[in-house]
């Protein structure tokens, strides 16, 4: 808990005993030691020195560390270290656009001061800007589908070593870092904590937001089914744009484009370049010329029934015929 001291220029300092951390960044080991040292940085949104907490998670962990102070961590009920909700695991931007909340903290140097005493003792009255009895169920669903029901310590590795992949390290074994290479689906995407504690311009929460976006995503069982739709084509978006876009995830077997109707057929020869294409834009979603455009699974083509009735009236046309 924050408390204040005598002395004037430390008012507002937080000394606390233990951190508030998600279950993922405090580590699978329950024996985990930290150390811990008093007014030791300053917290990178609200700019008050606070207790700075330092631990290793597990094995084969990277060394991890506080971020911001208490104070801002229980007014978004978001863990110290990694700025996820505690209770659902999700970037703030998921979880307020979900509620339907706006962030009121400032975001400049102006009043920042101010505004983060105004928390600390709205903190200590037990309020905040975080409020569950916002979530309606459509909400709940959204947050409940978002989120992971167990921690996921993989994020608590080492990263891997830049020299490494150049050829270049030369520790072997006692190198601190990752000897190997990224995954297909591992991010190496920069974020900035202020962005990601005010819920703006999150790269993952994007990523996230556009899997719910484009739920039609899910690949039909058919797997005759190898074209995508597309609506919002405007008449500034060609053949070949489509083409510029998908061509790297397999061979196109045709692009049919209507610009009267505003949609497309993207016609691949395989279902694994389709699957590839639309879990790509399920990922980053899909915007050319600064248009975003909505992708979906073509419908499989109808079986046809009719095919015995015609054989039936070919069979009596030439019983007729004979007789």
């Amino acid at each position: 808990m924050s408390s204040t001291k005598a002395d004037i220029n430390k008012q507002g300092w937080e000394d606390s005993e233990f951190p508030i951390l998600c279950e993922t960044c405090l580590g699978e080991n329950p024996y985990v030691r930290m150390t811990k040292q008093p007014y030791g940085k300053e917290c990178k949104i609200c700019q008050r020195p606070y207790t700075v907490f330092r631990w290793m998670p597990g094995t084969n962990a990277r060394y991890k560390k506080t971020e911001i102070c208490q104070t801002c961590a229980k007014v978004k009920n978001v863990c110290q270290t990694c700025i996820l909700d505690l209770q659902y695991g999700l970037p703030v931007e998921v979880r307020d656009k979900a509620l339907n909340m706006k962030p009121e903290a400032p975001s400049t140097d102006i009043n920042r001061q101010y505004f983060a005493q105004n928390l600390a003792s709205k903190v200590e009255e037990g309020e905040g800007i975080y409020n569950p009895g916002r979530i309606t169920p459509q909400s709940r669903e959204i947050l409940e589908k978002l989120s992971r029901n167990e921690p996921y310590y993989k994020r608590n590795r080492a990263h891997i070593c830049s020299f490494f992949l150049k050829g270049e390290c030369n520790r072997g074994e006692s190198c601190p870092y990752r000897h190997e290479l990224p995954e297909e689906n591992e991010t190496n995407m920069k974020q900035n904590i202020r962005d990601r504690y005010h819920g703006q311009n999150d790269p993952v929460a994007h990523k996230m937001l556009n899997r719910v976006r484009n739920g039609g995503l899910v690949a039909p069982e058919d797997k005759n089914v190898t074209s995508l739709f597309i609506t919002g084509v405007e008449t500034d978006i060609s053949q070949e744009d489509l083409k510029g876009f998908f061509y790297v995830f397999g061979e196109i077997k045709s692009i049919v484009v209507s610009h009267k109707s505003k949609c497309a057929f993207v016609n691949f020869l395989t279902r694994t370049s389709a699957e590839l294409a639309a879990d790509k834009i399920a990922d980053v979603g899909l915007n050319l010329k600064g248009h975003p455009l909505k992708v979906v699974w073509a419908k499989p083509k109808p079986q046809q029934q009719n095919k015995p009735k015609i054989a039936t009236k070919e069979a009596t046309n030439t019983t007729t015929t004979t007789a």
